[in-house]
């Protein structure tokens, strides 16, 4: 059968909040089709399909919802994943 899966993503190298980006990746049979950054503000398509949802989604208010992405889901955790990492090295 085929799969299809998102996966979100928090990156950061400090505990500066500004230094975090979040993505959120599209997939479809291993392949990533479409994908929003944070640090780009906006969806950017892989394929052709992902070219047209993105275009369509950057329109819409799919693209507001995902900007606070970055403060509810990332800000949210960055101090519970710096907390654990310090405590195991």
């Amino acid at each position: 059968g085929f799969r299809h899966y998102t996966v979100a993503d928090c990156e950061f190298n400090s505990s500066k909040l500004n230094d975090i980006e979040y993505t959120q990746s599209y997939y479809y049979n291993k392949l990533e089709y479409v994908r929003f950054s944070s640090s780009v503000g906006e969806y950017v398509g892989y394929t052709e399909y992902g070219i047209k949802n993105a275009e369509r989604w950057n329109n819409g208010p799919e693209v507001i919802a995902r900007r606070g992405e970055k403060e509810r889901y990332c800000f949210h955790n960055v101090g519970i994943d710096v907390e654990a990492d310090l405590t195991k090295s």
